[in-house]
């Protein structure tokens, strides 16, 4: 085994013999989420749900012309957030654990499902569920989940969480309102 070619290959992110392949420092902010996401469409957004499709590109398949593992990844990270937002959290945090099982493969310009549902939204973590299907036929592709830790950055925060869980809007309101004419920590 040619370990030197290996190196090259890590090194130059898998573009050994293409010259003009782009750095890192050269690509715009954020490039990694919009590359993967972009074609992805929302379908329905409901409290601690949130179900999305689209239609696989071919920037995101791997060696063997299936969805690649590290965007089905990416996809659990942003799916699931978006599904603790939908539970009502201001502040997803950041990850404390991913998980995915590929049970199947996409290709090309096939059409997947991905639904994300919040398992738990508590003070301090929280966790979603988020299953890839293909949307012809309801074969689970794969299946992930992610853990957040969520911070709590004020009591003003806590309080409007806690209220928009339990849909008070006025109270909401309320609570930002007598923020705003005292501190709070």
């Amino acid at each position: 085994m040619d370990l030197e070619s290996v190196r090259r290959y890590i090194e130059k992110g898998g573009h050994e013999d293409d010259k003009k392949a782009s750095k890192i420092e050269e690509m715009p902010l954020r490039f990694f989420e919009k590359f993967v996401m972009e074609g992805l469409h929302i379908d329905l957004i409901e409290p601690g749900r949130v179900v999305c499709s689209m239609k696989v590109p071919p920037r995101l398949l791997n060696g063997g012309d299936c969805l690649h593992a590290g965007a089905t990844a990416m996809l659990v990270d942003v799916v699931g957030s978006a599904a603790l937002v939908a539970a009502g959290v201001f502040l997803t945090g950041v990850s404390v654990e991913i998980n995915v099982s590929y049970l199947d493969a996409a290709y090309a310009d096939e059409e997947i499902e991905i639904e994300a549902r919040v398992l738990r939204a508590g003070k301090a973590v929280g966790s979603a569920s988020v299953d890839f299907r293909k949307k012809k036929s309801g074969a689970i592709i794969a299946q992930g989940r992610h853990t957040k830790y969520l911070p709590i950055s004020s009591k003003i925060v806590y309080d409007a969480q806690h209220l928009m869980r339990n849909g008070s809007l006025c109270s909401i309101l309320n609570v930002l309102a007598a923020a705003s004419s005292k501190k709070v920590i």
